[in-house]
């Protein structure tokens, strides 16, 4: 149940599929008693039934799984963020090659029904390379207008966001209810369609390059919308990861969960470094 839904509230494509599975429909009952009556009397929890239904009968997901494999995909993405920063200067074109193809593996891997782990690992690579060699090229940037740490601060600042979601979820501050993903899911589409109409205005020169990003202070405030939305966009993570663990979603899953904050990190760090750079540019 938990693996079969495909879309739901949450706006993150790849861990959406979980929020909604703890929510029994109208045969819910009819159906739990059936279970019992089939597996041989009705010594089993509701919880334990739909426990083995949902991780057909292999390993549950629990948090260690998603540390432990959000943890390896990390490593790789760091391993790669240096090859990538080491090569940039020699080989720039490869950037290119590294955002079409981690752009690819996710789609692929947000769409795919059945998670692959080979897949998810391939675009750890893909987007560690893309991640070390546009650092690189936004330290250059901030070096010729004079401007030092930025690399380190973007990486700072994306620890940080992430720390502080995490309390804000973990103690209960901030609730992802119906309405919270509602709004992030109009200020997510919103905010996708002004990315896009910036870049086309980029093309034209609009804001020396950056589109609606480097028009003075409307442009540094439209950068801190799209971190302040990568930030809040972790919260569903964790409401995803925390609803499949609960809704004994298989353990493979795990795989799935760590390419979704992945996906929602790199989103930040990239949010962060283009503030700092178009900051530090300014007159």
């Amino acid at each position: 149940m938990a693996e079969n839904s495909r879309f739901n509230n949450s706006n993150n494509p790849v861990l959406s599929r979980y929020e909604q599975a703890d929510q029994p429909g109208f045969a819910y009952e009819e159906g739990r008693a059936a279970l019992a009556h089939a597996s041989g009397g009705g010594a089993t929890t509701v919880d334990q039934d739909f426990a083995r239904v949902t991780a057909g009968g292999g390993a549950r997901l629990t948090l260690t799984d998603v540390i432990m494999k959000t943890a390896f995909v990390f490593a790789i993405t760091v391993a790669l963020a240096v090859v990538g920063w080491n090569t940039y200067p020699s080989a720039p074109y490869l950037l290119i090659v590294a955002m079409i193809v981690g752009l690819g593996l996710g789609f692929v891997n947000a769409l795919k029904a059945q998670v692959s782990p080979v897949l998810v690992a391939l675009y750890a690579v893909a987007q560690g390379y893309l991640l070390g060699a546009i650092s690189y090229w936004y330290n250059d940037y901030a070096q010729s207008v004079q401007y030092e740490g930025l690399v380190q601060q973007a990486v700072i600042g994306t620890m940080t966001a992430f720390a502080v979601m995490l309390f804000l979820y973990g103690t209960g501050i901030v609730k992802v209810t119906g309405k919270f993903k509602r709004v992030m899911l109009v200020s997510i589409v919103s905010y996708a369609v002004i990315g896009l109409a910036s870049l086309i205005a980029a093309l034209f020169g609009v804001g020396g390059g950056w589109g609606f990003y480097g028009v003075g202070t409307l442009g540094l405030l439209l950068c801190l919308v799209g971190v302040a939305l990568a930030s809040f966009t972790l919260m569903l993570d964790f409401e995803a990861i925390k609803q499949g663990i609960a809704n004994g979603a298989p353990e493979r899953e795990s795989w799935r969960m760590a390419f979704g904050l992945l996906m929602t990190l790199v989103w930040l760090y990239l949010e962060i470094l283009r503030f700092l750079a178009i900051f530090a540019g300014r007159d």
